[in-house]
């Protein structure tokens, strides 16, 4: 599913206007993302919690010329962890 067709469903089941609905799902994505870059997390109960961390540097393989090594430089990452609700929903218990 892209997002124009997640924003047609959000608009049906919560009878609002698809541009309602891609402003609702624009200010989601925008706050997540502004917390992520504060090092906070966002939890919704039961779907899960979006976390930021650092990705530590190291050593690595050119793809381009394997023999030669690189140093890969530290980074930071979005990680998500599942919540209870939607690991029991795919694994059929709802």
């Amino acid at each position: 599913m892209n997002k124009a067709r997640l924003i047609e469903k959000i608009a049906a089941e919560s009878a609002v206007t698809k541009k309602q609905a891609e402003d609702m799902l624009d200010a989601l994505v925008d706050t997540i993302i502004s917390e992520l870059k504060a090092n906070n997390e966002v939890t919704i109960t039961g779907f899960g919690t979006f976390l930021s961390r650092i990705r530590h540097a190291r050593g690595g393989v050119n793809p381009q010329n394997p023999s030669e090594r690189i140093q890969i430089p530290e980074v930071k990452v979005a990680k998500f962890k599942t919540g209870k609700t939607l690991k029991d929903a795919l694994k059929g218990k709802i």
